[in-house]
């Protein structure tokens, strides 16, 4: 074994970690040090398969040849360019790269740094939108219970996790939230859509009766929530939204920093749902999560909402100092080629149905209470320990690192999404490895 795996910090006060009991994990850190394809290399020189995607975005696999190569070469021809008034050829033709696999109409992109970011963007293109068509009386966003959009003031707004909210004061103003999907008395154990649940989304008709529809700026879901647990849309659902949105001219934005780039077997959720937004949220994916990049999808109705005025002036005063950073779009490019050349954008429908009999073989399990999923996205809902809330997860979570298994666990339920260039065999050995954990009645 190298030196380099062997290279454990001797000190680790320094770094607060996020999302992290950092007490906990400074007492018996988890480290990774390299990572190929399906497998990270922990500082002790054990392999663990990726269950996750490392957080919802490595979806080609990690360390792919063509984006390390296009990394290194960028680097070396323009490392820096600025993003306001000023450009560089490779934003453009990413740009370009994306609106052509992006649903009809997404005909513009605004880039960003982050899921959190491309939220942040969103709601104030919303904002923005209404106020040059001269309705500046639109100020209301509406969010979802247990939705997740990122951790800045807009997307902890609209946001619907608790946990995310509590400690951060009023957040933003004139802000409303519709219930979740999630219904487990009628759908535990679906595979796919739930057949229940799709008239939860007339709830926005009772929120547009409440606060009067020429007060509402736009709607935004994902489309798959993610980070809360893995809820899948109720058949309808997503339809009946759209068509809500449309009859009071409401922006519909949905969230696709997790379910964009291939993850339920087409390129976005918009397009495997049939259902199209007005924006779309990315990141994650658009990188395979080497190097933080985001966009933002436009129709061409809002896009050109904004071209009025004199030539010469700012359209949209918004943007980051690192928008289509020179190698971040060339990572993202090689992103897609490599998507492209392996067909790793539709890859998920070849899978999903093994991928499903996998997960759902687990419903037999101590303390199983709940299984979905859909494209190659699965959650194990765990009934909870008595007064102790998350620690059954997390007991699973530290069992399945020990035993060379990534997974995610978000309150008492575990979370999958591995890499799109996952075979057969590693979603075997997936399941194989979690049945032994939770057999053993954690």
């Amino acid at each position: 074994m190298s030196d380099r795996l062997n290279a454990t910090p001797n000190d680790l006060r320094a770094f607060w970690m996020p999302f992290t009991a950092n007490r906990q994990f400074k007492k018996e850190p988890r480290l990774f040090v390299g990572a190929k394809d399906m497998y990270y290399t922990t500082h002790d020189g054990r392999q663990v398969l990726d269950g996750t995607a490392g957080l919802w975005c490595v979806n080609a696999g990690h360390c792919r040849p063509k984006i390390t190569e296009a990394i290194r070469q960028q680097a070396g021809e323009l490392d820096y360019a600025p993003a306001f008034q000023l450009g560089h050829p490779k934003a453009f033709e990413l740009a370009n790269r994306l609106v052509d696999i992006a649903p009809e109409g997404m005909n513009h992109v605004l880039y960003t740094n982050s899921g959190s970011e491309s939220v942040e963007t969103a709601l104030k293109v919303a904002l923005a939108y209404h106020r040059v068509k001269g309705n500046g009386s639109r100020f209301r966003l509406i969010g979802r219970e247990r939705g997740y959009h990122g951790v800045n003031f807009g997307g902890i707004s609209v946001g619907g996790i608790v946990s995310n909210r509590k400690m951060f004061g009023t957040l933003l103003t004139g802000v409303d939230h519709m219930p979740h999907t999630h219904v487990p008395g009628k759908n535990a154990f679906t595979r796919g859509e739930p057949e229940h649940g799709g008239d939860i989304a007339t709830e926005l008709e009772r929120i547009v009766t409440l606060h009067d529809a020429s007060t509402i700026a736009a709607v935004i879901v994902e489309p798959v929530a993610g980070s809360t647990g893995v809820l899948i849309p109720p058949k309808g659902y997503l339809q009946k939204l759209r068509e809500i949105c449309t009859k009071h001219g409401i922006l519909l934005i949905f969230d696709e920093v997790i379910t964009g780039f291939g993850r339920l077997g087409a390129p976005f959720a918009a397009q495997y749902y049939d259902v199209v937004p007005d924006m779309i949220t990315t990141a994650k994916g658009l990188t395979n999560g080497v190097i933080p990049m985001g966009a933002v999808f436009v129709t061409s109705e809002i896009h050109d909402t904004f071209m009025q005025g004199p030539e010469h002036m700012i359209e949209f005063f918004h943007g980051y100092t690192y928008s289509g950073n020179p190698i971040a779009s060339a990572a993202a490019l090689a992103t897609l080629d490599t998507y492209k050349e392996e067909g790793l954008l539709t890859r998920a429908t070849e899978l999903s149905d093994y991928w499903a009999d996998g997960l759902h073989s687990l419903k037999d399990c101590p303390n199983v209470i709940d299984i979905r999923n859909t494209g190659l996205i699965g959650a194990i809902e765990l009934d909870p320990i008595a007064g102790e809330p998350t620690k059954r997860a997390f007991t699973a979570f530290l069992k399945a690192y020990e035993n060379g298994l990534l997974i995610r666990t978000t309150g008492d339920i575990i979370a999958l999404s591995p890499p799109l260039i996952i075979e057969k065999h590693h979603i075997d050995e997936l399941f194989g490895k979690l049945r032994d954990i939770l057999q053993n009645n954690i």
